[in-house]
């Protein structure tokens, strides 16, 4: 007598018990399948916070602002946008000023002595800095915390910074031109929409991401 191995015998039918399991599985699977479907038939419009950027901390929108604005001038040193800011809020400085000084000395990195790295003219443009972003740091800690100048505001800065009586004016210019008030992010946000930045007020924005 033969013995059949790996095989065993199949029951003729399903238990009763098994049938109701099978089916609702299956109605399971149904609804899961149709709400996914719906899902992605429905077209969401593209409508971004843009302060968020996919990261965490929210990106500040002046940094989004100046890097902007230094682009349209075609500023090679607009990727320091945010090093700008950043030195501005650590030196206690409007966030505008450092940015408009170097588009008036250097149109922003434009024009300058490369060895020396001297995009604000610091010291009549004599003195050297290891890095632009070193001398970044070095012309915004003296403009808000040196002796000279620390007492003062934005334009008594200036005056200090270079005498000639059209030169503060000129720079405060570009600054009104980056931005027209110092504050952002409270009464306007930064939407991205279809991938275009745009400022908006907050009720409009809030419309934006409905």
């Amino acid at each position: 007598m033969r013995m059949r191995i790996g095989y065993s015998r199949r029951p003729e039918k399903d238990s009763f018990p098994g049938r109701q399991l099978l089916i609702a599985a299956s109605g399971i699977s149904a609804v899961l399948l149709s709400t996914w479907g719906l899902e992605t038939m429905i077209s969401k419009p593209k409508v971004d916070v843009a302060g968020v950027f996919n990261s965490h901390p929210r990106t500040d929108p002046r940094t989004v602002r100046l890097k902007k604005f230094m682009n349209k001038l075609h500023c090679p040193v607009a990727y320091l946008s945010e090093d700008f800011v950043r030195a501005a809020d650590d030196n206690h400085l409007d966030w505008r000023l450092l940015p408009s000084i170097a588009i008036i000395e250097s149109g922003g990195g434009k024009a300058y002595i490369r060895e020396k790295n001297n995009i604000f003219g610091w010291g009549g443009g004599e003195i050297y800095f290891d890095s632009v972003r070193a001398g970044l740091q070095t012309v915004a800690y003296e403009l808000g915390r040196g002796p000279l100048y620390r007492r003062h505001n934005s334009l008594g800065k200036l005056h200090l910074y270079n005498p000639d009586e059209n030169y503060a004016q000129q720079v405060m210019a570009v600054m009104r031109r980056i931005s027209p008030v110092v504050k952002l992010g409270v009464e306007e946000e930064i939407v991205k929409i279809d991938g275009e930045y745009v400022y908006l007020n907050k009720a409009t924005a809030d419309m934006a991401r409905r």
